[in-house]
């Protein structure tokens, strides 16, 4: 049993690239759903987890902010 995935790194969330944070959240979920990590990983997982997504939805709203301030509206694309 290993507690490591190979996406999940040491690096600092707020260094992530969208991409890299993405993966590494998919393989936090991964090892989480495996239920085979003691409390306390746990614990440090979801943490990390968490600051993993709401990093990804920060890098998410400054790309939708980009798109915006260029004068393309996403959602013009769904009108009825």
């Amino acid at each position: 049993m290993t507690n490591k995935s190979p996406a999940i790194t040491s690096t600092p969330v707020d260094e992530l690239t969208y991409e890299q944070a993405y993966a590494e959240l998919e393989g936090i979920v991964t090892l989480l759903e495996q239920e085979q990590t003691d409390l306390e990983a746990t614990i440090g997982w979801f943490e990390r987890g968490q600051a993993l997504a709401k990093h990804c939805q920060e890098l998410l709203d400054k790309a939708e902010l980009r798109v915006r301030t260029l004068g393309i509206n996403p959602s013009e694309g769904d009108a009825e």
